[in-house]
């Protein structure tokens, strides 16, 4: 798992981890934003009185209503991402990449406004009667380019497991067992079977579910998180401050974190922000496609609220409520995860400036003085016998770590260990000590600090369960489309009992190594549906022009002008 991992962030690095991923998807977004006059401000109350159905008629197609199209584009981004995504951001970039967050989700708000125009404009009816949209067939069908919309549509089915799925069921099954000691298959296997029954029912009964869940499942987190900001109060300014403070210097070592550069404030900024509103990727537009309306546009415009919704509202509470809490600098006991650990020659200090500074830049990639060691350690009664010839720093989690206790099979280690390029070969030995934590784990330990105390885990595993799950749910609906477009109808049912099986196997697999995965996933939608928006952007001001003329004629009473309402595209 160690040696997947590192491939995977090794491809990341080159792909989303990369210093031109940011400036491809922020610049589209800004291009979009200028060329089409800030979309995301003026039509952003229009979008509200749209997704309440004022203009929703029995006779326009479509498979859902706009509010149910909206709650299940939002079920598929409100997922892990609000939780273990923005600590895994901040745990990696410090406090600045959530400023990164917040610049990618409002220049997603015009991303998302483009693509899921442009995917409802061009959908189809499939074989099995039900809407088939989503970038793959504007690609096709106005681009005349297949083989970017093959690409686009591998992609999504890539995603649907290596994003939408696997990560989901994983950090639901690790937070349930944190919490409630319940074993990670059983979680697992009870929740598939739930899945599955959701699933086969197809969009319609996806749609119905969705529409529930949201809401219910924002109320409740949301509530929770301001109550922990609430409770820190003292910290909301400093956090703020911190924000904007390291936004062009980088992060200091604070506490137990040894600091981040401006580099990778960005790119995990940018790079959590799309995981968390997919803006840009192209999937919440299969899901747009299906909405009941005679012209894209107005669908398009209630996506301009799910960016809002899911990382400016949700996203923005998380990233308070961990740094005002404090948790993300403080060390806690638990097992290390083998993907997260390694163990380097020499004895360093974290409150040591210079060390700190060696660990940062080797953590970030930016420096070759700290050495990944290899040889052998004694242990005794699970500890790390050192001597001055040849002392070793074991890292866990970006941090330095303490009172770490070696073990084998629940029995306190005794005897020599084997290390390679950093990593204990002997799998069977664990260990276990302070650290930080990161992802869903950390945002856990920052709902403690709060007047729920141990039980602020129990809002977490609850929130995580239904945002995850709703994730899972709505995923599968974008595979299922993509099945149907590269494969047909036909293979839809054993797509669906595939998707189960995996839901459940994910249980079963290293929460980091997942993570990876879907890094690298999310830009094989992203790249070709960036290409394909940025080639369509004329038939995108075409379109917002036809919109208002059949808006003024349908509904007179309400007949917008350029003399009358700001939101006119004039």
């Amino acid at each position: 798992m160690h040696r997947i991992n590192e491939i995977l962030i090794t491809i990341d690095e080159y792909l989303g981890g990369s210093s031109w991923f940011p400036v491809l998807l922020l610049g589209t977004g800004l291009f979009f934003t200028v060329y089409l006059k800030f979309p995301q401000l003026r039509f952003f109350k229009h979008a509200i009185k749209i997704v309440t159905g004022r203009y929703e008629k029995d006779s326009m197609k479509g498979d859902t209503t706009h509010f149910q199209a909206l709650s299940t584009a939002l079920s598929g981004t409100i997922g892990t991402g609000n939780i273990g995504g923005v600590g895994l951001a901040i745990f990696i970039g410090g406090p600045a990449a959530l400023f990164w967050m917040w610049i990618t989700a409002f220049l997603g708000m015009t991303t998302k406004f483009v693509e899921c125009t442009l995917s409802h404009k061009y959908r189809i009816v499939g074989d099995d009667g039900h809407i088939a949209g989503g970038p793959m067939f504007y690609m096709e069908r106005k681009l005349k380019m297949k083989w970017l919309a093959v690409t686009f549509a591998a992609g999504t089915l890539i995603c649907a497991f290596g994003t939408g799925n696997m990560p989901q069921i994983n950090n639901i099954a690790s937070s349930l067992n944190s919490t409630f000691n319940i074993p990670m298959a059983v979680s697992g296997g009870l929740l598939a079977v739930i899945l599955g029954f959701i699933i086969i029912g197809g969009i319609k009964r996806i749609a119905k579910v969705t529409e529930v869940l949201v809401p219910l499942m924002s109320v409740i987190y949301v509530a929770g998180a301001l109550t922990v900001i609430i409770f820190n109060h003292e910290n909301i300014i400093p956090a703020f401050m911190r924000i904007f403070a390291d936004l062009f210097s980088g992060s200091a070592a604070t506490g137990g974190f040894l600091g981040a550069t401006v580099s990778f404030a960005l790119t995990k900024g940018v790079g959590r922000g799309l995981y968390s509103n997919e803006a840009g990727q192209g999937s919440a537009a299969i899901a747009h496609s299906a909405a009941k309306a005679d012209e894209p546009v107005s669908e398009g415009m209630v996506a301009i609220l799910e960016p809002f919704i899911d990382t400016i509202i949700i996203c923005s509470l998380t990233g308070m409520a961990i740094l005002a809490s404090g948790a993300w600098t403080e060390k806690f006991n638990h097992s290390f995860a083998v993907a997260d650990t390694v163990i380097v020659a020499g004895n360093y200090n974290e409150n040591n400036k210079d060390d700190a500074g060696e660990l940062s830049a080797f953590l970030s990639h930016k420096d070759n003085s700290v050495k990944k060691f290899t040889g052998t350690a004694t242990i005794k009664n699970g500890r790390l016998v050192s001597n001055d010839s040849a002392p070793l720093t074991i890292i866990n989690s970006r941090s330095i770590g303490e009172n770490i206790v070696f073990s084998s099979k629940k029995n306190l280690y005794n005897g020599v260990v084997n290390i390679k390029d950093g990593v204990i070969t002997d799998r069977n030995i664990n260990l276990k000590g302070k650290s930080l934590v990161h992802s869903a784990v950390l945002t856990t330990k920052a709902f403690t600090k709060s007047p729920f105390g141990e039980n602020g885990a129990i809002i977490v595993a609850i929130g995580l369960l239904l945002f995850a799950f709703s994730t899972a749910i709505s995923w599968s609906y974008y595979g299922d489309r993509a099945v149907t477009y590269l494969f047909g109808t036909k293979y839809i049912l054993t797509y669906r009992i595939l998707y189960v099986i995996a839901f459940f196997a994910a249980t079963l697999i290293d929460t980091t190594v997942i993570w990876s995965l879907a890094a690298v996933a999310i830009i094989l939608m992203t790249l070709p549906n960036l290409f394909g928006i940025l080639m369509l952007h004329k038939d995108m001001k075409e379109s917002i022009k036809e919109y208002w003329e059949y808006f003024n004629n349908h509904f007179p009473e309400e007949k917008i002008s350029k003399a009358t309402d700001k939101n006119h595209p004039e």
